[in-house]
C-alpha cells in the first residue's frame, strides 16, 4: 500500500485529479485536458502512476510541472482584491441584491434580478468557452461606476459583451436603438461601442462590442450594426470557430493584465 489518494478538485474551470498523501498534502496532479501527470518530486514517481492508473486516458506526459509563463507570474502577484477573475456573471448584481433585496412584495418583477438572469445565462455560455481556448472575465468595472458585463478574450480577438434579458419579447436593432418589446427604444449600440472603446484604450487592443439576446421571441436588424455584432444567446458557442487574430502567448498576456483591477482605473 503506497498510502496515496487521488482527490478531484476544480481550478479556473479545469478539472484536476491531485495525488495526496495521507496527511493531505500533494505530491502530484493530473490535468486530464493537458494530458499531463505533473511530479513534485521524483521518488514516488511510480507510486503515482499506479494510484492515477484507473484515471489515465491516451497518451499522458509525465514530469515536473512546467515553468510558469510571464502571464501566470504576474497573475501570481495580483492581490486577491485586484483580482478580476473570481468574478461571478453578474457579480455587480448579486453584491448589490444582497446589500439591498429590495421589498419583499412588489407590484413589478425587481429588474435588477432579470438583468442578473441575462448576465448568468450568458456568462455560463462564455464560459464554456474556454476549452476553444478562450477566457471571460465577468462584471469588470469601469470608472464612474459602469461596468462590462463580460470581456471575452479568445483566438477571435477581444468583445465586451452586454447581456440584454429578452424573454418572449420582440427585439428591434435599428443602429443605434435598440427596442425591447413595447418599451420605449434606446440607444443601447452607442453605450456599447463606448464601452468598448474604453476597454481598448485600457488593454491597447481592439475590442468590439458584442450584444447577447436572452431568450429573444423574434429579433429583426434593419441594417447591420456599425461594429457590433448581435447575437442570440445560443449562438455564443459560434465565437470558438473564430481565429485568426490573436495567438495563445497573446490571449494569455491580455487575460493576465484585464484580470488586473488596476488595468481599468485608467479609463
Amino acid at each position: 500500500m503506497s498510502g496515496l489518494r487521488v482527490v478531484p478538485a476544480y481550478r479556473h474551470g479545469r478539472e484536476r485529479l491531485y495525488v495526496c498523501r495521507e496527511d493531505g498534502s500533494s505530491v502530484a496532479w493530473y490535468d486530464r485536458e493537458a494530458g499531463r501527470v505533473n511530479l513534485l518530486g521524483e521518488g514516488r514517481r511510480d507510486e503515482v502512476l499506479h494510484a492515477l492508473k484507473p484515471f489515465l486516458t491516451g497518451q499522458v506526459t509525465v514530469g515536473p510541472p512546467p515553468v510558469p509563463t510571464p502571464a501566470e507570474l504576474a497573475r501570481l502577484t495580483l492581490h486577491p482584491d485586484d483580482d478580476l477573475a473570481p468574478n461571478r456573471p453578474g457579480e455587480a448584481l448579486l453584491v448589490a441584491l444582497e446589500r439591498d433585496p429590495g421589498p419583499a412584495r412588489r407590484l413589478r418583477p425587481d429588474p435588477r434580478r432579470r438583468a442578473l438572469t441575462a448576465e448568468q445565462a450568458v456568462g455560463q455560455g462564455l464560459d464554456r468557452l474556454e476549452g476553444a481556448g478562450w477566457h471571460t472575465l465577468h462584471s469588470v468595472p469601469l470608472p464612474g461606476g459602469d461596468r462590462i458585463h463580460h470581456l471575452a478574450i479568445g483566438p477571435g480577438g477581444l468583445f465586451a459583451v452586454h447581456a440584454l434579458y429578452a424573454r418572449k419579447a420582440r427585439v428591434l436593432v435599428a443602429d443605434p436603438m435598440v427596442t425591447l418589446g413595447r418599451r420605449e427604444a434606446e440607444p443601447l449600440l452607442r453605450r456599447l461601442r463606448a464601452d468598448a472603446d474604453r476597454a481598448s484604450y485600457a488593454l491597447t487592443a481592439e475590442v468590439r462590442p458584442l450584444l447577447a439576446l436572452v431568450e429573444p421571441a423574434e429579433v429583426t436588424v434593419t441594417a447591420q450594426p456599425r461594429g457590433v455584432r448581435v447575437l442570440r444567446e445560443g449562438e455564443l458557442a459560434g465565437l470558438a470557430r473564430l481565429g485568426g487574430v490573436l495567438k495563445p502567448a497573446d490571449v494569455e498576456a491580455l487575460h493576465g493584465m484585464a484580470r488586473d483591477r488596476n488595468t481599468w482605473r485608467r479609463v
